[in-house]
């Protein structure tokens, strides 16, 4: 949802910064490797030590090269399936990164064991949210879109999560967010479901 509203903005925003790197002759690929260098190394660094705000900023100025790549791989005429395939296997590794990070910080407190699990739901969540699209996708089927995309969940843990971080806020607030996250991660599973299902019983 949020990804389809934000798109045409931040394509607009960041193509004069994906427009010199083509002229740089940088590839795409680095670009995506890079940001997902740069992601997990914030969130490893930052999050297990409590330093969530400092560690939303550094995270949030490499996840815009997941936007970026795309826009010079489509300026330049170098998509291709094995571009899509690196940026789809190397965004699961910056959503583990982020979504581990977290749970190593509460597991490591103790006290906060539902922190962890609920942290680990939205990490396998999210991780079916994209699966069922590309196992659907690759039996000829479509299984995008839902309320929770990848860009819905990133928007609200990183947020939420500097938030917390910039103003001490409790917990709690935390714990709220990631119970709807999981929830709505849930709820996109059973939607991508049923909408492949819908295709397969239609003659």
């Amino acid at each position: 949802m949020l990804d389809k509203y934000t798109r045409v903005y931040t394509t607009r925003i960041l193509t004069p910064t994906a427009r010199a790197l083509v002229k740089a002759r940088i590839s795409p690929d680095v670009v995506t490797v890079v940001g997902t260098a740069g992601v997990t190394a914030g969130a490893l660094g930052f999050y297990p030590r409590g330093e969530f705000f400092w560690g939303t900023v550094f995270i949030t100025a490499f996840v815009f090269a997941d936007n970026i790549d795309g826009i010079m791989a489509r300026l330049s005429g170098r998509q291709s399936n094995w571009g899509a395939f690196l940026d789809s296997v190397l965004d699961r590794i910056g959503d583990a990164a982020i979504f581990g990070a977290l749970a190593i910080y509460f597991a490591g407190q103790g006290e906060h064991l539902r922190m962890t699990a609920l942290l680990i739901a939205c990490l396998a969540l999210g991780a079916i949210v994209s699966y069922a699209r590309a196992r659907a996708e690759s039996l000829g089927y479509t299984a995008s879109g839902g309320i929770a995309e990848r860009a819905d969940r990133l928007v609200a843990i990183l947020v939420t999560t500097g938030l917390v971080g910039l103003f001490g806020w409790p917990v709690v607030v935390l714990e709220v967010v990631l119970w709807l996250l999981m929830s709505a991660s849930a709820w996109t599973v059973f939607q991508r479901i049923r909408h492949v299902y819908q295709q397969v019983a239609t003659p």
